[in-house]
């Protein structure tokens, strides 16, 4: 069965997209800790990252950066947090996350709730930037 972020790829679930290659695509992240945090993810729907193929990682890296590099123009912080958790969704993917300390990548903190203006505004400033 295919995961969210497949249906999401395929255009069957809405997001608000912020960059989108070939074999890659960024969006917001609906329930996020921050500000900008956004998920990127590989096309291809494969669960675990680390059994993602190199050359798709690295490249999945480096389209993770041009979006970070972005974000950081729009929203202030000290810098872009990335992680990789992997339970929650059955496709691989990265938390990019704006942070100005440690403690703003904790996911047992309570999620920013914004208005769809507010996702649709900040993907736009965001595409803007890349």
């Amino acid at each position: 069965m295919a995961s969210i972020f497949t249906k999401i790829v395929k255009g069957e679930i809405p997001c608000y997209k912020l960059a989108e290659d070939e074999n890659f695509l960024a969006f917001l992240d609906i329930n996020p800790l921050a500000k900008g945090h956004a998920l990127v993810i590989p096309k291809k729907e494969t669960d675990y990252i680390f059994d993602v193929a190199d050359d798709e990682l690295a490249g999945l890296m480096v389209f993770a950066k041009k979006v970070a590099k972005a974000i950081e123009k729009v929203v202030p912080c000290k810098r872009m947090g990335i992680t990789v958790i992997g339970l929650e969704v059955p496709h691989a993917h990265v938390h990019l996350i704006p942070i100005n300390s440690l403690y703003d990548m904790d996911f047992k903190q309570p999620k920013l709730e914004l208005k769809a203006e507010e996702f649709v505004t900040l993907s736009e400033e965001i595409r803007k930037q890349l």
